[in-house]
């Protein structure tokens, strides 16, 4: 008979659990390690923020702020919100600690949980596991390219490739005020309801992202950015063109790309998966120059962005593949009699102190269903120890793969558990 629990997780907040969440862990580790390969260190950020941060930071038009943070009072009554995104937080934590009056620039990497109240479904989430990076303090292309490239390694590097990088330029200071006038003119001509009139009126290229099919025809022929571009800001972008040419980094350009923050500038780009149907981004970002100075600190640069962990595991499993191992352990011990016992938990902790992850069958449960257990645990080898075994100084070594035992010495477990290691990864 199933035991019912009395409770069940909160809605559109997914649990990550044996085996599965081996997949989870090797897709997070895969994305931080090609931000670390380039020199981009850790900054652990705080769940929830001052709603100030957020509604000035991200912008009071987009989705994410008017509809979608979680926000409440605390018990000294301020107004604080779990954190929609990360970029926001960074900024903030960067001009309090003054990172930004050091070596330039500096280069962030992060991730965890970022919460929104969207409506669930697959890869849709109302806790999302994000990892970003922040390159903060330089207005060079060749680091939108290097941010970009990290991207690109990460999601090569777990497997990955039915994907595609999608970019644009959403321009600089100089052109976007007449490229505002010229859309708003244009959509103050359509027959729009007062919601979206609103929105055309606080951030006219939002109308653009949005998705319902009647006021996608409606703007069909729409100005768009990229034709109406400074010459410094189309200078910017052809360079960063040419950098992902030469780096090898295949991309299209889509000049109908509107991200769903308000901070973006020029350099902007998402990476978009076709097996995941409606919810086909896996991660995306861009260039945000006007945002320290807007948070109150000085008027630096900076590019960075968020790539999905749910969704890049979701893309992995859409082409067939898997990453990570789900194995629990590389060896598991089991004994027969309790002396033995008292010698494997030992022997157990000196192959850890070694870097060899080792299980152990526990709860006196007999030998077929500790061998069981063995199996279950994804071990590679088991190590069987007897009371008998005890006495001759020997214990049995086997290959889980073959089904091969051997007795060794037990003084030489270590070395040949490693051997035998190098031999079975070869």
């Amino acid at each position: 008979m199933t035991k019912t629990s009395s409770f069940s997780g909160p809605k559109g907040i997914p649990d990550y659990v044996p085996p599965g969440s081996a997949e989870f862990v090797a897709v997070r580790d895969g994305l931080i390690r090609a931000a670390r390969l380039a020199g981009y260190g850790h900054i652990e950020l705080p769940v929830f923020e001052d709603t100030g941060l957020f509604a000035r930071g991200v912008g009071e038009s987009t989705d994410v702020v008017s509809k979608e943070m979680y926000t409440f009072p605390d018990r000294g009554d301020r107004s604080v919100t779990l954190r929609p995104e990360g970029t926001a937080g960074v900024m903030r934590a960067v001009i309090e600690h003054g990172l930004d009056r050091g070596q330039l620039p500096v280069k962030l990497v992060y991730n965890g949980p970022f919460f929104r109240y969207e409506r669930p479904q697959a890869g849709r989430y109302r806790q999302l596991q994000q990892v970003g990076i922040e390159a903060i303090g330089v207005d060079d292309p060749a680091l939108d390219a290097e941010v970009i490239a990290i991207a690109d390694a990460g999601f090569r590097g777990l497997g990955l490739d039915g994907f595609r990088l999608e970019l644009t330029s959403l321009g600089d200071e100089t052109c976007r005020p007449q490229y505002r006038e010229l859309l708003q003119e244009f959509l103050f001509g359509l027959p729009l309801d007062e919601e979206t009139k609103r929105r055309a009126q606080l951030n006219p290229l939002r109308v653009l992202d949005d998705k319902r099919p009647e006021v996608r025809e409606m703007t069909a022929n729409a100005p768009l950015m990229i034709d109406h571009l400074s010459e410094s800001a189309k200078t910017h972008f052809e360079q960063v063109l040419g950098y992902l040419d030469a780096l090898g980094v295949p991309y299209v350009v889509n000049p109908r790309m509107v991200r769903g923050l308000d901070y973006y500038t020029k350099t902007t780009f998402e990476f978009v998966h076709d097996g995941l149907g409606a919810q086909s981004g896996i991660g995306g970002g861009g260039r945000y120059d006007g945002l320290m100075a807007q948070l109150g600190g000085q008027p630096l640069s900076g590019i960075g962005f968020g790539l999905g962990v749910d969704r890049t595991v979701l893309a992995l499993q859409a082409e067939g593949k898997t990453a990570g191992d789900a194995a629990r352990c590389e060896v598991f011990g089991v004994s027969l009699g309790e002396a033995a016992k008292q010698r494997l938990v030992v022997l157990a902790a000196q192959l850890r102190a070694a870097g060899i992850s080792v299980d152990l069958a526990y709860g006196g449960r007999g030998v077929k269903g500790a061998m069981k257990a063995a199996d279950r645990s994804g071990a590679k080898f088991t190590l069987v120890l007897g009371d008998r075994d005890l006495t001759e100084e020997t214990i049995g070594l086997k290959d889980m793969a073959t089904g091969e035992q051997r007795q060794i010495p037990l003084s030489d477990t270590v070395i040949a558990i490693r051997e035998a290691l190098d031999v079975s990864s070869a």
